[in-house]
């Protein structure tokens, strides 16, 4: 198995978006706002090379898009999933799989894409499988209306239309092992329903893809919780639950939406859970 980081582009969000509840003040010192309060946030994909499988976990934005939309989130650096792809020597045709751990706009957005001629859209990576869940599946298609701007129609609908969207199992408790995959999957519902958290096993270690569980290590303190959040006391228990299995069993905790740490592990102190060790993933994956 190799694992490769795939930088599908930066951007930035409010900083109090991001943090919820918690002052400014005690989130700056992690997360250090620009003039106009907004934060630094990467979309740092996963690819997993298995045999004869390729699977990536996540695909950013996307550049379907208006450019008002864009505008909104103030598009930074020159990343791009195609770009990324090449560095490794892959092309988007021979990925076989898309895992998303949630159908929110940054996380899955690169899977569609405009067709050559504009007038209708197509999946972005033609031979692969697209997974989700049933009951995620659901809610994004059916949203509330809190996080209806978070799951756009283009984005979402034409994976089932291209008869290649699957739905992985959801388990009795939290935890679904040895999934369709070849990964276990952590199940959390705080930030949106039925969150996936791929855990990878790789060369003696757990890699585990936090997506929005942890977005990035100023959300380390179990109070500071996204304002994103549907169900924030719910992120708060899920949290210190794989927070405390991470820091026992030293996972090693992959950042999709911190630009400036890559991948982190934990460690208990008299606080709760907090920063142990920061690795580029070029230390961990080669």
């Amino acid at each position: 198995m190799n694992l490769y980081p795939i930088n599908a582009g930066n951007f930035k969000l409010d900083g109090g978006a991001m943090f919820g509840v918690v002052p400014k003040s005690l989130w700056q010192r992690t997360n250090p706002a620009d003039a106009n309060n907004m934060i630094d946030i990467a979309a740092r994909c996963l690819l997993i090379e298995d045999g004869n499988r390729l699977i990536l976990i996540d695909t950013g934005m996307g550049n379907k898009q208006s450019e008002k939309f864009y505008g909104y989130y103030h598009l930074w650096g020159n990343d791009s999933i195609n770009n990324s792809l090449k560095l490794y020597g892959f092309h988007p045709d021979d990925i076989t799989d898309v895992f998303m751990t949630h159908l929110h706009f940054d996380h899955c957005g690169g899977s569609i894409k405009w067709n050559k001629d504009r007038t209708g859209s197509e999946s972005a990576f033609k031979n692969a499988n697209f997974w989700s869940n049933k009951n995620h599946w659901q809610w994004a298609t059916q949203p509330n209306k809190r996080e209806k701007a978070s799951f756009l129609k283009e984005n979402i609908l034409p994976m089932k239309e291209t008869g290649r969207l699957k739905f992985t199992k959801i388990p009795e408790n939290d935890l679904l092992r040895n999934s369709e995959l070849g990964f276990d999957i952590f199940f959390a519902d705080g930030h949106t329903e039925k969150q996936m958290i791929p855990l990878i096993e790789y060369k003696g270690k757990t890699i585990a893809f936090m997506a929005d569980l942890l977005p990035t290590v100023g959300h380390l303190p179990l109070p500071f919780v996204m304002g994103y959040d549907t169900r924030p006391l719910l992120t708060l228990n899920e949290k210190e639950k794989f927070l405390n299995l991470a820091a026992d069993k030293n996972y090693y905790l992959f950042l999709e939406h911190d630009a400036h740490n890559e991948v982190i592990t934990v460690t208990h102190t008299e606080k709760g859970v907090r920063l142990k060790d920061t690795y580029t993933t070029k230390d961990i994956f080669i």
